[in-house]
Parts: C-alpha cells; structure tokens; sequence
C-alpha cells in the first residue's frame, strides 16, 4: 500500500502483550492510526526469562526499540544441553541472521522487564487498559469491537494479539480451546548469589532428566536467574496446587546445586502451571480481522520461540501492509509467509519426551497433544 493509503488506515489491537506492542510499533512507524486495547488495569508481567533471537533484536533495531531492549538484557552467545548430572550434550552458538554485519547477538531477558521496555517506545495514550474484549464483528471492509465496559469501536483493521485464550480466534476462527501438554512449569527467579555457583556466563542451559527439564537462564544484569523446571504431570488444572515436595520430587537425580536451589524456592514467588498450546488454526485473517502471536499459533516453550515468534508476527504484517495493494491482500501474504513457519514451530515444540517418559506417566493413555505428533 502506499505510504498515503497506509497514512489513513485506523488500526485497533486487541491485547498490549510482547506481539501486541511490538506490532503497535512497527505499524506506527508506517504512519498508521494505531491503538492498543488491553483487558488489565495494569500490565505485569510474571513468570521468568526468555531469550530474544538475533532475528528478534534485529526487528527492534529497524524500529528504533534495540537500545530500550539491550539496556535491560544480557547478549549470550550460545545454549547448551547436559544430563540430569551435568554430563554435555551439545554445546550450540545461537543462530545468526545470514548477512549481518551488526553482530547481532541473542538476548536473554527478564519477562517483566522485555514487556516494559516494549510498552515504553509507544506513544502516551497509544494503549488503553481496562478494556476487555466482549464482541467483534468483521463487516467486510471495517470491523467493529465492543468492550464491556460499553465501549465501541470500528476499524479499518483489527488485529487480535490477545493471547492463547484469544476472544478474536474464538468468535471468528477457531472454537477449539487451548490443548493440555501434559506437563507442568515451575518458573521463578532467584538471586545468582543463591544460585550455588551455576551462574557463570550468559549462556541458557538446559539439564534433562527422565520426565523433567530444567533451564537455567542467567539474567546477570539483574545479578539473578531465571529457574524453570518443566515436567511430565496428569493434572491439566490451569493453575495445579503444588507443594514445596512435588516440586523438588521432580528434580530427584539432578545435580544436588539445582536439588537445592528447588529446595530453597519461597513458592508464593513460583509461577505453577499446566502448559497449554493450540492445534494450528486454518485460517488466521478475514479481510479486515488477523490473528498474532499466541492469538494465532500459541506454541508450547520447548523451543523457546512464542515470543519471538509474536515479535516476527508483527514485523511482518507491517512489511505486508508496504508491499500489498490493500489490507485484504497484505492479511493474505502475512499468513502465507508466517503460518507455514508457525505451523512447523507449533510441531518440533510438541517433541519434548520419550515414548518410555510418556508411559510412566500416563500407562495407557497419552495428553491430547502428545497423540497429534
């Protein structure tokens, strides 16, 4: 679209999480009408850390956001995998962006942090909390959204970044609902001073054992670490009940520092829950309507790419909006370019276990995704 075209477009974004923003941005600098319609009365972030690829850092210095993001980030130059016990498997480099000439390196971040640092290279006034979505309506060539708290709104386009229980998705795309992995996460953060000398470098680490993995991901800026034990449970409640036991049950047989560092976990500060994903989703866009991030391809975190993922989802809609003749048109090339990659992403992440590892679990049967593999 021309620039002039792309100038007139008013744009509603359903969801101010990592694509939310990210696509508030890019679009904004293409001089559209932009504005973030966010359920929460305050944004907060929880949970732990995450590592922003260098295709990701690449995106955020096109839109001028590189600086906000490294300010409160780590660059690291590699992951690795070991056993339970601290035994090597594979040492990596992350992967580079063919061509760069920056240098660009992996950046690991703190969830809070990253989201503070999108939300704040937008325009005062741009988001607005408080507002959560109760209908929309594609009309063709607008769209309209009401809000329960009586708002009404129409759109040239409506973009739905509201995460993996995505109103957007279900009114208009997909009544499937979000699928049990057959796993649970136990995230938190912890002082590097209490990490018994496992923060050493920049690097995430990733220690397998038999139904349990372990990241370790150093947020040393912040002199901490972000400590993620992810492991084979039954119990599909969003939010499981889980004591301090369970939780250093599943790491029995790894190196005693992470025995350890479970057993001095305060569990008001854990993130405890079910991990969910969704089936790929047919359709992502109306002519007036489009899905991103988690809204669109919520994928589980094995892979670590949900957040880049949503970051690269809004990158290209904007580039689709310069290079298409209309919206139609742009909403069809964003899904042509970004489902098949999503789509591949959704599947490797649902590779987490072994047959043996599953059976122990669940003798008999296996959690929903695990039969679509």
């Amino acid at each position: 679209m021309k620039a002039s075209e792309i100038k007139n477009l008013t744009i509603a974004i359903v969801g101010a999480g990592y694509g939310g923003a990210a696509a508030a941005k890019a679009l904004s600098l293409l001089g559209a009408d932009v504005t973030v319609y966010e359920q929460a009365t305050q944004i907060r972030e929880v949970g732990a850390g995450i590592g922003l690829r260098p295709s990701t850092m690449d995106r955020f210095r096109q839109w001028g956001s590189f600086d906000a993001i490294a300010a409160v980030s780590s660059p690291s130059d590699y992951f690795e995998i070991l056993t339970a016990t601290g035994d090597p498997i594979m040492k990596e480099a992350w992967p580079e962006i063919p061509g760069d000439t920056e240098n660009t390196k992996t950046h690991l971040i703190h969830r809070g942090d990253f989201i503070d640092a999108l939300l704040s290279v937008l325009p005062e006034g741009m988001v607005k909390l408080g507002h959560k979505l109760e209908t929309v309506e594609d009309r063709g060539d607008r769209a309209a959204l009401t809000f329960t708290n009586g708002e009404r709104v129409e759109a040239d386009l409506v973009i739905g970044a509201d995460g993996i229980k995505s109103a957007v998705r279900q009114q208009l795309f997909s009544d499937k609902g979000p699928v049990f992995s057959g796993e649970h996460a136990y995230r938190a953060v912890i002082s590097a001073d209490d990490a018994f000398g496992m923060v050493v470098d920049d690097n995430l680490r990733m220690y397998i054992g038999k139904g349990t993995k372990v990241y370790l991901l150093p947020l040393r800026h912040r002199n901490q670490l972000s400590f993620d034990i992810t492991a084979l449970n039954p119990d599909g409640t969003w939010a499981p009940t889980v004591t301090k036991e369970d939780l250093v049950a599943t790491v029995e047989g790894f190196d005693e520092r992470i025995v350890n560092m479970a057993r001095g976990l305060d569990l008001d500060t854990v993130s405890i829950r079910a991990v969910y994903d969704i089936d790929p989703v047919d359709t992502w866009h109306t002519d007036s309507v489009v899905l991103l991030g988690d809204a669109a391809h919520s994928m589980l975190h094995h892979q670590g790419q949900g957040a880049n993922s949503a970051i690269m989802d809004a990158g290209a809609i904007a580039d689709a909006l310069s290079e298409a003749d209309s919206v139609r048109e742009a909403l069809a090339l964003f899904q042509a370019t970004r489902k098949p990659v999503t789509d591949e992403l959704q599947r490797i992440s649902r590779q987490g276990w072994s047959e043996d590892e599953l059976n122990d679990v669940f003798p008999g049967q296996k959690p929903v995704s695990q039969d679509q593999r």
